[in-house]
């Protein structure tokens, strides 16, 4: 229904365009069968308006009164051009058509724009006052002069001339708005145009003379109504009376020029006409000095909007929208100062930069509303700790800064660290009720004497705030040089590593797993190691940290099981190892939770032709206790190919029957920790056999991991754990070395060396 109303409500308005132009070219008596055509669709219209669209009676009446005003006027304008009281009549018929347009107009634009048109208002007053001066030049004045026709039908005339620059001074406010306009209003709009072109060339005809034809008058009234009707059958009638939603690039440039014209063209027919009478120069200089009133006032307006514009701007570019505070530009201006001052003061500003702990939690937990109100509590917290003369700042997230620029002395500087840590004791009034919330808090203060850039007071404290993070977070972490050095050389370390399995720089070694009653080698644990080009060779406690928390971990542990498993199979393949020797490889969280993991691991078993049961896949327990449904999904599938899955550093971390039994686990290594206290400790002894014991009751294989001495493998082996590694059977080897380590180790003397030493 509404498709098919919009399409005829433009097809009216290109039937009206259309019998518009033809009735230029057709003879009297069909050009009137065109406005007779004109009058009855305009009212066939409005009835099918009516019944279809349930327009309000509101709107009806209005374009029912506005047709029956025009198609009168039209009517006795044309059939007693030259009979006064029909004259008057016509005339009245205008007057009350230009009222009714005036009242029309006005509650639309209210109801549309609401108190909102300051902006527009005084433009469109520089267009109808621009417009009014050219017409009263133009038409009213010499109208007025007209002996043909009486005081009264000049009066009315001029009248209604005079009320439609009103009408056009609202259609222009209409049309500045930063209001969309609807179809419906496009086609009043163009509807009205077409009506005050008709009433200018009636009056330009009154000045003495016909000009303007009447088959030209009679075009304009067919056009103005099929405008009416084509706006009356669109919907968005409907929606004339209501508040529309906002254009995104308001009609600036329209406004700009519409306005220039209306101030240049009334001043040129100003320069070239000379006034008649004392009453013309009454009224021009009136117009001007309105004009020009109205002329300054809108731009002392516009200086006054440009001039909110640019302090609003500026306050947003240095200001938190959310709490209010300075952002990282305004305090970073904030700390220049106080260095600047620091010399003439005798002080050393300080610097705190505190981190909400876990505040990712809230946010997925609670939601971002929640999260932005404890963010705005936080603000408050801290803005009451900090005393008066320092400066609370948010520079991003939930990072905050506090500048006291009065502080002499490292003392001064942690105290007041004390005291905003102190202000986290007490829980947070938000929302969702209260809460409490921790903060890391690191300290900078700037040297005496040394100069320094803000951006390095702030570098400082964020550095140290890292290192209250590292300390178990909700501390405080002074600020010292060692500090910036170890963060530069982990940046290094991390930068390089992006590049270094690329570059083949990471190697792997291996480390082999013996049967303590046989003495054969029974498989083998991959180590990663990375020699770096430039740098020397970095430690696996230093980058595995770093490639797990920046996610390197992912593409170089794929690599790893790769190259793992095609090691093992040149092995098996040479004779150089067991048939069944296994293969076990570290597998870290970041890899576990990756959703392409599983395929990774099975393409490698694909590509090397080791059987699922060789691969020994080694995770720590935080594994099974950090998103342990993702972990569990994850290890389920694995084992379902047929991967066996370990357990490395078993007691050190979440130890835990209920995992154990919940995860499929089938082997426990024993942390090197216990193996290396279980010689002179008898309490670490009972842990051992606690832990062998659980194994053997779960049906799980047991692996000793760290063994450097014969005393170690003899416990061991009296308390039944049969497999070990460490130091005492082999240091990790190069790829190359394994073929001669595992016959070494395989050697009976060899092996009774070993154990006996």
């Amino acid at each position: 229904m509404r498709k098919a109303l919009t399409l005829s409500s433009w097809g009216l308005f290109v039937a009206g365009s259309g019998l518009a132009v033809a009735h230029l070219f057709v003879d009297a008596d069909l050009g009137e069968t065109f406005a007779d055509v004109a009058a009855i669709q305009v009212l066939l219209v409005c009835v099918a308006s009516a019944v279809l669209l349930r327009t309000t009676v509101a709107i009806w009446l209005s374009a029912m009164t506005v047709a029956g005003l025009a198609v009168a006027q039209q009517t006795i304008g044309t059939s007693y051009p030259d009979n006064i009281d029909w004259s008057v009549a016509a005339q009245t018929c205008s007057l009350a058509l230009q009222i009714l347009l005036i009242l029309c107009l006005g509650l639309v634009v209210r109801e549309r724009l609401g108190s909102d048109t300051r902006d527009v208002f005084g433009d469109s007053l520089i267009v109808g006052l621009g417009v009014w001066l050219v017409v009263w030049v133009t038409l009213l004045q010499p109208s007025l002069n007209n002996s043909s026709e009486t005081v009264l039908v000049n009066g009315l005339r001029g009248s209604s001339i005079a009320l439609s620059i009103i009408v056009l001074f609202l259609l222009a406010i209409l049309l500045f708005s930063d209001v969309m306009n609807t179809a419906a209003v496009a086609f009043i709009c163009v509807a009205f145009i077409f009506r005050f072109s008709a009433d200018v060339m009636r009056s330009y005809n009154a000045r003495g003379g016909r000009t303007f034809e009447l088959k030209i008058l009679d075009a304009v009234y067919i056009a103005f109504l099929f405008m009416i009707s084509a706006a009356i059958l669109h919907p968005s009638i409907l929606s004339i009376g209501k508040a529309n939603p906002r254009r995104q690039l308001p009609p600036l440039l329209t406004r700009l020029v519409t306005t220039t014209i209306s101030l240049v063209v009334p001043v040129l027919v100003l320069a070239i006409t000379d006034s008649k009478d004392a009453t013309d120069r009454l009224v021009r200089t009136i117009s001007v000095v309105v004009l020009a009133i109205s002329v300054t006032t809108r731009v002392i307006q516009s200086v006054r909007a440009n001039a909110v514009a640019q302090t609003t701007l500026l306050h947003n570019a240095l200001m938190d929208a959310l709490t209010g505070l300075p952002n990282r530009t305004l305090m970073l201006q904030h700390i220049t100062t106080a260095l600047e001052l620091s010399g003439v003061n005798k002080t050393q500003p300080t610097v705190l930069f505190i981190d909400i702990d876990r505040f990712k939690n809230i946010n997925d937990s609670l939601g971002h509303s929640a999260g932005d109100d404890v963010l705005t509590a936080v603000a408050q917290r801290l803005a009451n700790a900090v005393p008066s003369h320092a400066l609370v700042g948010r520079i991003s997230g939930d990072e905050f800064v506090v500048l006291d620029g009065l502080t002499s002395t490292t003392t001064q500087s942690v105290l007041l660290a004390e005291k905003v840590l102190d202000a986290f004791r007490e829980p947070l009034a938000v929302r969702p009720g209260d809460m409490f919330v921790s903060a890391s808090v690191g300290v900078a203060t700037a040297p005496a004497n040394i100069p320094m850039t803000a951006e390095d007071l702030m570098r400082n404290a964020d550095t140290a705030m890292y290192r209250a993070k590292d300390a178990g977070r909700n501390c405080i972490a002074l600020f010292d040089e060692s500090m910036l050095e170890r963060i530069t050389q982990r940046l290094l370390v991390e930068t390089a590593l992006y590049r270094a399995l690329e570059r083949k720089e990471l190697r792997l070694v291996h480390q082999p797993i013996v049967d303590v009653e046989l003495g054969l080698v029974i498989g083998f644990e991959a180590l990663m190691r990375w020699d770096r080009t430039e740098g020397g060779t970095v430690p696996p406690a230093e980058f595995i940290p770093i490639a797990e928390e920046t996610g390197t971990i992912v593409p170089i542990g794929s690599w790893a099981i790769l190259d793992a498993l095609t090691h093992l199979r040149h092995w098996i393949d040479s004779g150089s190892c067991g048939l069944h020797a296994t293969m076990s490889v570290n597998v870290s969280p970041r890899q576990l939770h990756d959703p392409n993991f599983v395929s990774v691991v099975k393409e490698a078993l694909m590509r090397s032709g080791i059987p699922p049961h060789q691969l020994w896949l080694e995770m720590t327990e935080s594994v099974m206790v950090t998103e342990p449904e993702q972990a569990l999904t994850a290890l389920n599938r694995l084992v379902a190919l047929g991967v066996r899955i370990a357990i490395d550093d078993f007691g050190t971390g979440y130890s835990s029957l209920s995992l154990l039994q919940r995860f499929p686990i089938q082997r426990i290594k024993i942390d090197r920790a216990f193996v290396h206290d279980i010689v002179n400790n008898r309490d670490t002894q009972s842990l051992v056999r606690t832990i062998i014991a659980m194994g053997q009751a779960l049906n799980l294989e047991l692996v000793a991991e760290g063994v450097e001495t014969p005393e170690q493998l003899r416990i061991l082996g009296e308390m039944n754990c049969t497999k070990a590694q460490g130091f005492l059977i082999s240091h990790p080897v190069p790829v190359e070395a394994v073929p001669s380590t595992v016959v070494a180790l395989e050697d009976l003397s060899e092996w009774n060396r070993i154990t006996q030493k």
